[in-house]
């Protein structure tokens, strides 16, 4: 059985942090300086551990065993939220990189292939999973051509070309190289910390679908202007959020959410009534039914704004990502090195976040091993995971690897 090293692994994992590090979080945005150091670094320690490890035309590493039998593929990404956690994403990228080093080190395990890859822009500053849908051969030319980061204003040829990676070809999965692809992450919830659980195996991934709902008012002067006379933009997008908020739990299944996740008044001054505002909204749901009925909804509850008035109203679809499900072999196997390990510690759940692993699964059996985040805190600098909890996950993803590799 091939053992990782715990205090090695947790070493990589602080000195990854390095890059970006604010407080005690990262803020590492795509194809940042930080993030195009922490690849860099990343791909060096690949080829410490015996692999050839390559930087591609999207930023994606992809690196290969000299294994002479079945592989295994496991990553996750590198960048981050901004000001957030120090383990979303790295965490399954180290663990995949210590596996490598600890099936090398096992002269029982030199011949099952460990490959680890790191897919570019999963947090979205650019596009929507622009790395995985990349590697399957899902991200056109066209869509890079005309992708922008919507906080900075850069375009993505750009962002490519001060990265260094401009005019890189871009790696395609390998039809039948790999019996499947592991992705390890924190749970970014509090469901296996409330049930004391240590292990999470992963049952599906939901479907991520986000909307842009636009108000056309008038602008115009807030003191002057008689109320019934007023066409506020503002008022009509927050009657719009009162009406999901009663509408939605209606209609809802058990695991759905939605959230309004940017409001924005144009032009935005204390005495300038709103004459145009602006809201992001999403739900998630691993029911493609359910999500198409709370679809349904939202577009009712727009047309019925938009014809009750004075404001304008409408609604565009930003993304919509299809939920998908766990591989059963992985969920058995990574369930089995969990008992073995931790008795009693693993539990199934969905994953309400999206992932690399949704995409992947489209092209190879896919799987995911969640460990706990203390408190249920991500996407911000206070994310965290017991060291205790960082070691176990590896370990059984080490395991479960294995056994994946000899039944191949």
């Amino acid at each position: 059985m091939p053992r990782i090293d715990g205090q090695r692994l947790l070493g990589d994992l602080r000195q990854l942090a390095e890059f970006g590090r604010y407080k005690t979080g990262v803020h590492r945005p795509t194809y940042s300086p930080q993030d195009v150091a922490s690849r860099q670094w990343l791909v060096e320690r690949l080829q410490e551990a015996g692999l050839t490890a390559e930087i591609d035309g999207i930023g994606n590493i992809m690196s290969a065993s000299p294994a002479k039998g079945p592989k295994l593929l496991i990553g996750s990404h590198l960048e981050s939220q901004p000001h957030a956690g120090w383990l979303d994403g790295a965490m399954g990228v180290i663990y995949g990189l210590e596996v490598a080093r600890a099936f090398r080190e096992d002269p029982a395990c030199r011949d099952l292939g460990i490959e680890v890859a790191v897919f570019a822009d999963e947090e979205g500053h650019f596009g929507s999973f622009l790395g995985s849908r990349s590697f399957i051969g899902e991200l056109p030319d066209d869509e890079i051509a005309q992708s922008v980061n919507d906080t900075t204003g850069e375009t993505l040829p750009d962002a490519l070309a001060e990265a260094g990676y401009a005019g890189r070809p871009r790696y395609v999965l390998e039809p039948g190289r790999h019996v499947g692809f592991v992705e390890a992450h924190i749970e970014q919830g509090d469901t296996l910390e409330s049930l004391g659980k240590r292990i999470g195996v992963v049952t599906s991934i939901v479907g991520i679908w986000t909307y842009a709902i636009t108000f056309e008012g008038q602008q115009n002067h807030a003191g002057t202007t008689r109320m019934a006379a007023r066409k506020d933009a503002g008022v009509a997008l927050t009657e719009l959020c009162h009406a999901i908020a009663r509408r939605f739990p209606e209609v809802a299944g058990p695991h759905s959410v939605w959230t309004t996740g940017r409001i924005q008044l144009e032009p935005g001054a204390s005495s300038i009534i709103p004459g145009r505002a602006e809201m992001t909204f999403q739900f998630r749901d691993a029911d493609p039914e359910r999500l198409l009925v709370l679809e349904q909804a939202l577009e009712a509850l727009v047309a019925q704004s938009d014809a009750a008035g004075p404001c304008r109203a409408s609604l565009r679809a930003l993304s919509r990502s299809t939920p998908n499900v766990m591989a059963a072999p992985l969920q058995a196997a990574l369930e089995r090195a969990a008992e073995h390990h931790a008795p009693g510690s693993a539990m199934r759940l969905p994953s309400g976040a999206g992932h690399d692993a949704q995409y992947l699964a489209r092209r190879l059996p896919a799987g995911m091993l969640f460990v706990p985040s203390i408190g249920g805190v991500s996407h911000h600098w206070t994310e965290n995971t017991a060291d205790a909890d960082l070691v176990l996950g590896c370990q059984v993803l080490a395991t479960a690897a294995e056994a994946l590799l000899r039944a191949a």
